[in-house]
């Protein structure tokens, strides 16, 4: 990214502090993510992360395994949207149509659709998914009606959450202001309105924090309605904890290092961990079936990675085959991928047990 694109960023969020006196948590981190993603390839060993899909390609085979399953349970419609959210690079979606060329039907009845907003991604997914007919969409809304199986890899870290901040005078927002240099601090302000009851409240210390997601709220709904309307699932695997509480998860990756959270910003990757426990509660609400959230690492194993694993490295040179085994055991093993990351389903409730889910 060019100095003059970061002093822009920079720019607009000094501009709403000087207009409003601060910028939310949640706000700062939409305009970080809309300049950090419009850089384009960040992804892998040469950019600031690695996902699953990159990691190892039997991740974005499992998935699409899964979802050929997941379309028979459906009944094999004869058209189905098979929507990703976040795609990245389009590695997941391709490892996953790859794998699911001997399932009968599954291929020819899927609608590819990838919701993703930055242009320069959009290029990249172009150029992976070049066999294949791909419609883009800004946002899960415009995808058209119809039976849905809807992935989203590492997507709901990156929506912006609101943080919560105790005081001495009780809850207030956490935001983000200017100290007396000019640089960007933390703050708090009087809360307009906190939109769940917060876990410990009464109990929590002062400076404990909490943390909630609006977005991710409107996603799940949306998804969830989306679902118990056409029918389908949607697949959702992140970071996060599985029951709600307190704690700062609000984190930056730069050069596969953490990073400032307020130093830069645009140049680094930002994101929050996920509170599974509310996604589950906002899709029951709205009426759809929930499988988990479960360990990454034990749904994989369910699915069959460590079989896929020996077919991968099978004739392969040693070093090729240990390669193959420590990426798999990096998505699996609670040192690695296999605890912190959860795997979360929506489903029709007509549909039965959805795999890999024990």
């Amino acid at each position: 990214m060019s100095s003059e694109h970061i002093s822009l960023t920079t720019k607009t969020i000094r501009e709403q502090i000087q207009r409003h006196g601060y910028i939310s948590v949640a706000d700062y981190m939409n305009a970080v993510a809309t300049d950090y993603y419009a850089r384009g390839d960040v992804f892998g060993r040469g950019g600031d992360f690695v996902t699953a899909p990159e990691i190892s390609q039997a991740f974005g085979e499992i998935v699409g395994l899964w979802a050929a399953v997941t379309w028979q349970q459906m009944g094999s419609p004869r058209h189905v949207h098979l929507v990703e959210c976040g795609p990245g690079r389009g590695t997941l979606m391709a490892d996953a149509l790859r794998a699911t060329k001997g399932a009968h039907g599954f291929v020819a009845a899927a609608k590819i659709h990838l919701v993703e907003r930055s242009p320069a991604l959009r290029a990249l997914q172009k150029k992976t998914l070049s066999n294949h007919d791909i419609t883009w969409h800004d946002d899960l809304a415009t995808v058209p009606d119809g039976p849905v199986i809807i992935i989203g890899n590492e997507f709901l870290d990156a929506l912006p959450v609101r943080q919560y901040q105790r005081t001495n005078d009780g809850w207030a927002e956490r935001v983000i202001t200017l100290d007396g240099r000019g640089e960007l601090t933390f703050s708090t302000r009087p809360a307009d309105n906190i939109p769940i009851p917060i876990p410990l409240a009464v109990t929590a210390e002062v400076g404990a924090i909490f943390e909630f997601s609006e977005a991710i709220t409107a996603l799940v709904k949306h998804i969830a309605n989306r679902i118990a309307r056409n029918s389908g699932a949607a697949l959702l695997i992140d970071y996060g904890h599985s029951a709600s509480g307190l704690g700062d998860t609000l984190q930056a990756v730069k050069g596969h290092s953490y990073h400032n959270v307020l130093t830069s910003p645009g140049e680094a990757d930002m994101t929050a961990h996920v509170d599974f426990a509310h996604v589950k509660a906002m899709a029951k609400s709205a009426g759809v079936c929930v499988f988990g959230p479960i360990e990454q690492g034990i749904w994989l194993r369910q699915l069959g990675i460590g079989l896929r694993q020996v077919q991968l490295a099978r004739g392969k040179p040693a070093d090729v085959a240990q390669t193959i085994e420590q990426g798999v055991r990096r998505l699996t093993e609670p040192h690695g991928m296999g605890v912190l990351f959860k795997v979360i389903t929506l489903a029709d409730p007509s549909l039965p047990r959805l795999e890999g889910f024990p």
